[in-house]
């Protein structure tokens, strides 16, 4: 990503790898609506939609990098732009809650994957499988759909500093570890993009086809292992098999949440990290939609 990040040491003489640093507190809410527009779309591996997307007032918008999540309002078919409540009310979530299902914006939460300047440019990239959830739901159909002039709506910070990610390594801490599967692999290429040069990192990440790899640029000393579905080991095998480096690490783990749960299951029973240096996040759940996660959450 383009913005550098503010929780990560400058560089260390070329004699010893820089070591991530703790993050501020966040700002309570530093986040406003943005109305964008797409401005191309392209697909850049046969799972992954490219969504680049403009607007008048981007130049505000912020991001620190890493895992920066957004929240994305996308219109329901039939319509030529979201229906959404008043944006400037206190409650945003009670008065979209308010309007009709059937009618009001589609909510989902995604992952930066680039803010760019000059010109002011988000990027979002959509996965597309269908192993996801979600993947056949209408975020993934808008995706699949857009072109140039189709209109959203976007939750996103207006401070670099907020409580929009959590890849958040502590002082002290000596290498990362770092898994996801194609649903969190636009917030790894952020993570990537934004570590000191010769950071000590070690990735796996799980792909639907060998064909989904990407380039993932970064200064870290990284070594990343892709495993393709139904062919590779699983990610937590995958992991038991592997000799780690030494000294202090932090794990950031997302992506399919029964996934996710073991590897950090691993992680902390096994090979005895720390609980609290392993951040982890269940992004989709195999057979539920992000729709069926909010309403068990507000049902519970």
């Amino acid at each position: 990503m383009t913005n550098a990040s503010p929780s990560l040491a400058p560089a260390a003489p070329s004699s010893a790898p820089s070591t991530p640093r703790p993050a501020p507190a966040p700002s309570p809410s530093p986040f406003q609506f943005f109305t964008v527009e797409v401005l191309r779309a392209e697909r850049i591996t046969p799972a992954m939609a490219r969504i680049v997307l403009g607007g008048p007032d981007l130049a505000r918008m912020a991001s620190a990098g890493r895992d920066q999540r957004v929240k994305l309002f996308l219109p329901r078919p039939g319509q030529s732009e979201p229906v959404m409540p008043d944006m400037r009310a206190a409650d945003w979530y009670g008065a979209w809650r308010a309007l009709d299902p059937a009618v009001r914006g589609i909510m989902r939460t995604y992952t930066l994957r680039e803010l760019r300047r000059e010109p002011d440019e988000l990027v979002i990239d959509f996965a597309l499988h269908t192993d996801s959830g979600d993947a056949s739901g209408p975020a993934s159909r808008w995706a699949g759909a857009a072109a140039p002039g189709d209109r959203i709506r976007v939750l996103a910070p207006v401070e670099e500093e907020n409580a929009g990610y959590d890849f958040r390594p502590p002082d002290g801490t000596d290498w990362i570890l770092l898994t996801a599967d194609e649903s969190a692999l636009p917030a790894v290429a952020g993570i990537l993009g934004t570590l000191p040069p010769a950071t000590p990192a070690r990735i796996w990440i799980e792909v639907h086809d060998p064909a989904d790899r990407q380039e993932l640029p970064t200064q870290a000393d990284a070594h990343i292992t892709w495993l393709v579905r139904n062919a590779s080991p699983t990610t937590p095998d995958a992991i038991r098999a592997a000799a780690l480096p030494e000294g202090t690490p932090y794990a950031w783990v997302a992506g399919e949440a029964a996934t996710v749960k073991a590897v950090r299951r691993h992680l902390v029973a096994d090979r005895g990290f720390d609980r609290r240096a392993v951040k982890f996040s269940g992004y989709w759940r195999r057979g539920a939609s992000e729709d069926n996660l909010m309403e068990a959450a507000e049902n519970a």
